[in-house]
C-alpha cells in the first residue's frame, strides 16, 4: 500500500506529526474498579483465511477523552461530539521539575503566567496540556498510580483555581494531562473533571509523547470511537507541529 505525503492532500502545514497516544495492550494501567483489557481471538489466518481479534475495555483506559454524561445525567454523549470540536490548537505547560519533587503538585495560576511571560499568552480555543513527566512511569502500575499505605494516590494535577483561571480569562476549550486524571490523585471527588465538562469542555488523560511536543503551536487530531451514549472512548491522538 503506497501513501502519499500528507502534506501534498491539504493546506494544513506541519513539519512533524507524532501519536500521542499509548499502545493499548493487557498491561496497561487501569482504575480500580475499570474492566480489564481483553484480547481474544476470533479468527486465525491458518483456520478461517484471515486473522481478527475481539478487544474489550473500559470507556476511561489507555488514552481516552472523558464525555460530559460520565458526571452529568443529561450531559453529552461521546458520539454527540460535533466533528470540528476534535481539531484544536494546544499549549503545553511543563512542570516536571516540580511534579519530581512533589508527586501531589497541582498546576497554579503563577505556573501560568511564568509560562506566558517566557511563551507568550496563551490563544483563546487551547488546548492546554500539562506535561509531568508521569508519561515515563506508564508501564508501572504502582508507579504511575502511586498509592501510600493508605491506598491514597499521589500523582500531579490541575488546581481548581487555575483550571477556573484558563477558562474565565483564558477561553480554553480543554485541557490535557499524562497522568490518569486532570485532578490530581488526591482529589476523589474528580473535582476537575466537573468544572470542565459541566461546560462541555475537553479532557484528555494518559497522554504520552508529551516530551517532543514545543510549548505552543500545535495542531491536535482527537480521534474518538462514536460509542453511542459513551461516557467516554479511548482516543487515538496526534500533533502536528
Amino acid at each position: 500500500m503506497t501513501s502519499k505525503n500528507p502534506q501534498q492532500l491539504s493546506n494544513i502545514s506541519y513539519s512533524r506529526v507524532i501519536h500521542l497516544s499509548h499502545q493499548i495492550d493487557i498491561s496497561i494501567p487501569t482504575w480500580t474498579g475499570d474492566p480489564s483489557v481483553e484480547f481474544t481471538s476470533v479468527a486465525k489466518i491458518q483456520d478461517d483465511g484471515y486473522y481478527l481479534r475481539r478487544f474489550a475495555l473500559g470507556e476511561h483506559s489507555a488514552t481516552h477523552i472523558n464525555a460530559p454524561n460520565s458526571f452529568y445525567s443529561n450531559g453529552t454523549s461521546i458520539d454527540q461530539y460535533p466533528a470540528s470540536s476534535l481539531i484544536l490548537p494546544a499549549v503545553v505547560i511543563n512542570i516536571c521539575e516540580q511534579a519530581a519533587v512533589n508527586a501531589d503538585y497541582v498546576l497554579t495560576i503563577s505556573d501560568i503566567h511564568t509560562w506566558e511571560t517566557e511563551f507568550g499568552e496563551i490563544p483563546p480555543g487551547s488546548l492546554v496540556i500539562l506535561y509531568t513527566g508521569w508519561q515515563e512511569k506508564w508501564l508501572n502500575q504502582k508507579a504511575f498510580f502511586n498509592q501510600d499505605k493508605y491506598g491514597k494516590m499521589h500523582f500531579p494535577g490541575f488546581s481548581y483555581d487555575a483550571t477556573e483561571f484558563l477558562i474565565t480569562h483564558k477561553q480554553i476549550t480543554g485541557v490535557g494531562i499524562d497522568t490518569h486524571g486532570v485532578d490530581s490523585g488526591q482529589d476523589t471527588n474528580f473535582t476537575i473533571n466537573r468544572l470542565l465538562l459541566e461546560r462541555s469542555l475537553i479532557v484528555i488523560e494518559n497522554l504520552t509523547n508529551l516530551d517532543q511536543l514545543p510549548p505552543q503551536g500545535t495542531t491536535l487530531i482527537i480521534g474518538i470511537l462514536r460509542l453511542s451514549g459513551g461516557s467516554g472512548s479511548p482516543a487515538g491522538i496526534m500533533a502536528l507541529f
